[in-house]
Parts: C-alpha cells; structure tokens; sequence
C-alpha cells in the first residue's frame, strides 16, 4: 500500500486510541466487524471512501484532516486551479483529486477522477459509503455498475445515485475516462 494510505491509517488509529475506543467499541460503532476494522488500521488495505466519511463524522474532524493530517482554513471560497488539487491515493485503478481539500465544513466532497483502461473482460471492483454521489463524465466512456445494473456514460452524461448501494466504474474503448464525482 502507499505511504499515504499507511498515514491515514495513523491517524485512524490516534483519534481512536486518544478517545480511549477499543477497537470492538469503534467498529460495532461503524457498523463493521473488527478484523476488518484493524486491516483498515494496519494500513495494508485500501480504506473505502465511505469509511473515512464514517470516521471523520465520528470524531466531528473533517475529512481533509484524516487525509492529509491539516485541517482545512478556507471559509469563503476556495480556489483550486487546474492540475493542482490534492492527490488522495485510495483505489487502484483511481486517481483521485480533491477539489475542495482547503475549504471548512464542506457539504459535499467535489473530486475530480482519472481511471485508465483496463482490460475490457476485467470485473470491476464494487463499494459503498453512505450519502448520495454525483459524476459528470468530462472525457471518455465510463461503465458503471450500481447494484447489478450496468450503464454506460458518455462526455457530458452525468448520473446522481444513492451511493450506500454497490457501485463501480471502469475506463471504456481502451481510453483514459475523467470524471467529476460530488459526494454529499
């Protein structure tokens, strides 16, 4: 895994153990079991998007401060310009951008995401996290899978879905595909 995956993992780790949680308590509270629990902690697995939601609303920290060990400062508005939001490694094969790392209480996660291609026959990796999800293709072809239903989105297509259901994307025809995803 990477280093950041292994730093957010740290600091998952810290704000349980200076509440005094064990990690029975945390994860029954989170809704998970504990093993999976302390291989999110051990930093050798992806950590889902969801989970770090549940986690930073858990302790009332922001989302930013789990990713990146600073809080965010911004209250007016927050200006990100292009090529030049914060990289959050989470999912291979995913690239993430956060568009609004540096802005305070935010009410939705804006991230702008890359995914290469990858071979056609290949199954697509499926999670969940609470709330609802909005992506706007910019280029490419996007599948996606909700659930067990399969729709192909085109530059300029976009979809709004309850995000708590399983869901997965994957680059079409060979190419790279770029898409806004909002999480709320």
């Amino acid at each position: 895994m990477s280093d950041q995956i292994r730093q957010i993992a740290k600091r998952i780790r810290e704000l349980r153990e200076i509440s005094e949680l064990s990690v029975e308590s945390l994860s029954s509270d989170l809704g998970i079991d504990a093993e999976t629990y302390r291989e999110y902690e051990s930093g050798e697995v992806d950590i889902p998007v969801g989970f770090l939601y549940k986690i930073a609303n858990r302790f009332n920290v922001e989302l930013t401060a789990i990713l990146t060990g600073e809080d965010p400062r911004l209250r007016t508005y927050a200006l990100v310009r292009k090529g030049k939001g914060m990289k959050v490694d989470r999912r291979e094969p995913y690239k993430y951008q956060s568009l609004a790392y540096n802005f305070v209480n935010k009410k939705a996660e804006p991230f702008l995401v890359t995914v290469e291609p990858g071979a056609e026959d290949a199954p697509i990796s499926l999670n969940s996290h609470p709330g609802q999800e909005f992506n706007y293709v910019i280029e490419g072809t996007l599948k996606v899978v909700i659930n067990d239903h399969e729709l192909i989105l085109n530059e300029g297509d976009s979809l709004y879905f309850d995000s708590s259901a399983k869901h997965g994307m994957k680059a079409m025809n060979g190419k790279t595909t770029k898409f806004l995803a909002i999480i709320f």
